[in-house]
């Protein structure tokens, strides 16, 4: 009963604050439940054992993403972690280059926020075994010129980029809404070429994960000023 009274009240707020798109939001979230307090979910399960998470797109719709954490454990429990404290529910995709990547996952909306520390980055340059491609759909993480730098931002890809295999931690894919994302590279404004600034943020309205019922840990952290 909670969790049907705050997915009422979720569509309500939506509607009067202008935080997320009527039509998309009830299409995609009526009648999902979840946990209030933890943003999981037995819903979009999906035909694989990993984990996965669905994004709700303001004025797009839903996304689902599956997460390899045999292939990079703890960036994964620091996505389901960020998902399950609810950083990426009004958080938004910042970054399009069409062809290369849309970004998303910074609470200041420019690039230059994250989730107040950072992790390891699990890829082959860091001398941590990652073979996952850099092939459309993959998703990334993030990060500043330093390996260890990602924290909350992440990317999907457009297109495939060799240069980026070994050097970001892959982590995931999307499985559902590929075409959602196709839609937004091909529809959305960018108001800087070079930076690739979206004239709009895109909204992730909530971010639900769904675990198939196993526990991930608390990422390992290391400090940070963001």
């Amino acid at each position: 009963m909670k969790k049907k009274f705050l997915l009422i009240l979720l569509l309500v707020s939506c509607l009067f604050l202008s935080a997320c798109s009527s039509n998309n939001l009830e299409e995609n979230l009526l009648g999902i439940n979840f946990n209030i307090d933890t943003n999981e979910s037995s819903e979009f399960a999906y035909d694989t054992k990993n984990p996965t998470v669905a994004m709700y797109i303001k004025d797009y719709g839903a996304i689902v993403i599956e997460l390899y954490p045999d292939i990079a454990p703890n960036t994964v429990n620091n996505f389901i972690s960020l998902v399950r404290k609810g950083f990426y529910d009004n958080n938004s995709f910042h970054r399009l280059v069409p062809g290369f990547v849309l970004q998303g996952g910074d609470p200041n909306g420019n690039g230059t926020g994250g989730p107040g520390y950072t992790i390891d980055g699990e890829f082959n340059r860091n001398d941590f075994k990652n073979d996952l491609k850099h092939t459309k759909g993959v998703v990334s993480m993030a990060r500043s010129t330093g390996l260890n730098t990602a924290g909350s931002q992440f990317f999907i890809m457009l297109g495939t980029a060799t240069n980026l295999d070994g050097s970001y931690a892959a982590f995931g894919k999307v499985i559902d809404g590929m075409d959602i994302i196709d839609k937004i590279a091909s529809t959305e404004a960018v108001a800087n070429q070079s930076s690739g600034k979206l004239t709009n943020n895109l909204t992730i309205v909530k971010a639900l994960v769904n675990t198939k019922g196993k526990t991930y840990k608390e990422p390992k952290t290391n400090a940070s000023t963001n």
